[in-house]
């Protein structure tokens, strides 16, 4: 059984988002069902709704 990816990942993690990799990494600060709010590196904090953007885990 596969999950999606929001389910994984939980605040701390790093991640990027992979429409906009000039926003860097980011650290998740929350995640609240499908809603994750990051902290990216140059774009500051972004709302993401994880239904309509899957997060990629930063190899870090």
């Amino acid at each position: 059984m596969s999950y999606p990816v929001f389910l994984l990942i939980e605040p701390g993690a790093r991640v990027r988002h992979p429409g906009c990799p000039d926003w860097g990494t980011g650290q998740v600060q929350s995640v609240i069902h499908d809603r994750i709010t990051v902290n990216f590196e140059h774009a500051g904090k972004v709302l993401i709704d994880a239904k309509v953007i899957t997060l990629e885990l930063a190899d870090e």
